[in-house]
């Protein structure tokens, strides 16, 4: 299925900037201090994390992307102060997509369009032009070891499990052995600096972009018991994230970590409106009509035994729709109370507020027919929106929560190890409210149009991951006494790019 966005437009932005004439005015050029590492030792540069770490970008990990990880950006900026050489589990081409033998098990890089993300494949064939079919074969191990070690996909527990290369594809062809680690690949370098990022994200995110499809395992104990789409215990995680801090300082190693940004103020959940169906009197008129019935029953269940429905969740049922723009898509809520022991038509359904989120890709599925040519099947309208499609007010809680015990545990990891912290969650939150300035540009959360976050909604761009590695740089330099910020160091992120052609093959 292709992945467009009709309601979004390309804007062409332009910058200038403006030289002074007058050659008779003078200046004196600031003299900057020279790069100096403080105490921290960067000759062997291990990074360690999940799908950010990698480089992965416009839904895929391709060279390019790759090649602009914030890992690698720190890299460059370290090999002037001491650090060695830094190698990545590059990918064959720039397609995105990845096979297994012959089986297809990674898409291909979304590109912009004109109007809005969609699969390069999908965007040549459209044009009837050749498809470049993918290079890379994950059945064939790369036999080297990788300062790189990021890998799309790992949630916290990941990282220490044996033989996770053969469950992750990504981990499989850069596994030191079939029942290697990731955390064992990554410490048997014997780093003298780490970076550990993004832990935490995806124990939130696969449930967050399934539309709170899996369960919040908190109180279970037991990942082997986890499902996909499953959120981490905090006590899973904090466990796990203190034994992964441990086993990289057991040599003495310096290093980084981040906390976990609140995932639901990335583009995935912010694009898609809660309110977007337009509709005109007459078809409003029938909507209503349509729902009369089970607005009346659920009014007159307030109170009934044996569910004793509260007035206040009666209330938050009613569905209405009103002539004109910004009407509610109609949901499931499995947080509803159950009223289908009186009547199996009774389903968990109400409109949608502002509380909710709506995922990216419903934005391809609402309004359409579920019956074609037949306007009474339209998905959120007259058939509400499934599971999958929406994360609830109270799903979005329990990521949120989850998410703060996890930083809980990250900042005491920190104050246990004397590591710097680089505080992903405010710097996302700004992003997502006023924007963040980095050079001449101020970066926002705007799916296309921002600059920070990838056309998939979720991953960074080349630019964003620069501001990444900058904040990095900061941190580092806040907790072991360097200067890349003081001297001039930090990388320009206008020199990096916010999305890639669709002829880069």
């Amino acid at each position: 299925m292709k992945t467009k966005y009709i309601w979004l437009l390309a804007v062409a932005l332009s910058f200038t900037a403006c030289n002074s004439d007058d050659d008779s005015s003078s200046s004196t050029e600031e003299v900057l201090p020279p790069l100096t590492a403080g105490s921290a030792t960067f000759s062997n540069y291990v990074a360690l994390g999940a799908s950010f770490t990698a480089g992965y970008s416009d839904g895929a990990l391709f060279i390019a992307g790759q090649e602009n990880s914030f890992p690698n950006i720190l890299s460059n900026q370290f090999a002037n102060i001491g650090g060695g050489t830094f190698s990545q589990p590059l990918m064959n081409d720039n397609t995105g997509a990845m096979l297994f033998g012959a089986a297809p098990v990674a898409e291909y890089r979304l590109i912009f369009n004109g109007s809005g993300p969609e699969r390069l494949n999908e965007f040549l064939a459209d044009l009837g032009a050749p498809v470049p079919p993918p290079t890379t074969d994950a059945s064939v191990n790369l036999m080297s070891t990788f300062n790189n070690v990021g890998v799309p996909g790992a949630k916290s527990f990941h990282l220490t499990l044996p033989g996770y290369g053969s469950l992750n594809p990504y981990f499989g062809r850069m596994a030191s052995s079939a029942t290697a680690t990731m955390l064992g690949d990554a410490a048997d370098q014997n780093p003298t600096f780490f970076t550990l990022s993004e832990i935490g994200g995806n124990d939130v995110l696969s449930y967050a972009t399934s539309g709170g499809i899996g369960v919040d395992q908190t109180g279970n104990f037991n990942p082997a018991l986890y499902g996909s789409f499953d959120i981490t215990d905090p006590t899973v995680f904090g466990q796990v994230f203190d034994g992964i801090v441990a086993q990289l300082t057991a040599n003495n190693a310096q290093g980084v970590i981040a906390n976990v940004p609140y995932v639901t103020s990335l583009p995935y959940f912010t694009t898609v409106p809660y309110n977007p169906i337009p509709l005109d009197a007459a078809t409003a008129g029938a909507v209503n009509s349509a729902y009369a019935t089970y607005n009346a029953t659920v009014q007159a269940l307030v109170g009934v035994p044996p569910v004793m429905m509260t007035q206040e969740e009666a209330d938050s049922r009613m569905i209405n729709f009103e002539a004109g723009e910004g009407n509610a898509v109609v949901i499931m809520d499995e947080d509803l109370s159950d009223l289908t022991v009186y009547d199996p038509a009774l389903v968990s359904m109400r409109q949608a507020t502002s509380d909710d989120l709506i995922v990216l890709l419903a934005s391809s599925f609402i309004g359409t027919e579920a019956v074609p040519g037949n306007p009474l099947t339209v998905n959120g309208v007259a058939i509400p929106l499934a599971d999958n499609w929406v994360l609830t007010s109270t799903e979005v809680q329990a990521v949120l929560t989850a998410t703060d015990a996890y930083n809980a545990a990250i900042n005491n990891a920190r104050d246990t190890y004397g590591l710097a912290l680089v505080d992903f969650k405010s710097i996302l939150e700004q992003a997502s409210t006023s924007g963040i300035a980095s050079g001449n540009f101020i970066l926002t959360t705007d799916l296309v149009t921002g600059g920070l976050v990838s056309l998939d909604g979720v991953h960074l761009t080349s630019r964003g991951y620069a501001v990444m590695a900058n904040e990095i740089m900061k941190a580092i330099d806040a907790t072991y006494g360097s200067n890349f910020e003081a001297s001039g160091s930090l990388v320009d992120a206008g020199d990096y790019p916010t999305n890639y052609s669709p002829t880069l093959q």
